[in-house]
């Protein structure tokens, strides 16, 4: 692993990026957050850009995703809806799908992002297809244990003195009893 994954950073990043994507799309469309404005709306990526957020991204994403959030099935997405699904992604995790999309949005490097993206599968380790902020945190601290543990093996093996025994003796005792032989001498 070439540098730290902060987890709670990437999805903090992420429900920001969605608040405030959702924010200027509601207030767009006065009849709410409709499959036809989201369509509309990615057809207007100019003025989403000139706002400064990734509306079109987010935008598809709410889009291909729409009868999953719409959870009162009224054909809009509403404040309350957007809330529980951001407070969804925040307890369960994304999805290697949700990082895709919506990975932009967070701030995060695409470095970052493409990084977590391929270690995907081992950073899931309860293996329910999502990767949460603590899955993250813990697969930097064993990755870092997993370091360190190189580390201090190329140590001791750099550090490691051979053991030349007299000549005139022979022994039948390894490297590992050195010690125990220059103890009795």
């Amino acid at each position: 692993m070439s540098s730290y994954l902060n987890g709670r950073s990437l999805l903090t990043g992420i429900q920001t990026g969605m608040q405030s994507s959702f924010a200027i799309l509601s207030g767009l469309y006065k009849d709410g957050i409709t499959q036809q404005n989201l369509v509309e709306s990615m057809g207007n990526a100019d003025y989403l850009r000139s706002t400064g957020i990734m509306g079109s991204t987010f935008a598809s994403y709410l889009t291909q995703n729409f009868g999953t959030i719409d959870k009162n099935s009224d054909g809009i997405i509403g404040a309350d809806e957007m809330q529980q699904q951001l407070s969804l992604m925040s307890s369960q995790g994304l999805t290697r799908q949700q990082l895709t999309q919506l990975g932009s949005m967070s701030g995060i490097s695409a470095d970052m992002q493409s990084e977590i993206l391929n270690h995907f599968t081992e950073i899931d380790t309860n293996h329910d297809g999502k990767v949460s902020a603590g899955e993250i945190q813990a697969y930097n601290l064993t990755s870092k244990m997993e370091q360190r543990k190189v580390e201090d093996e190329n140590k001791m093996i750099k550090n490691t003195s051979i053991f030349y025994g007299d000549e005139d003796k022979e022994f039948s005792s390894s490297l590992l009893s050195y010690k125990w032989i220059s103890e009795d001498k």
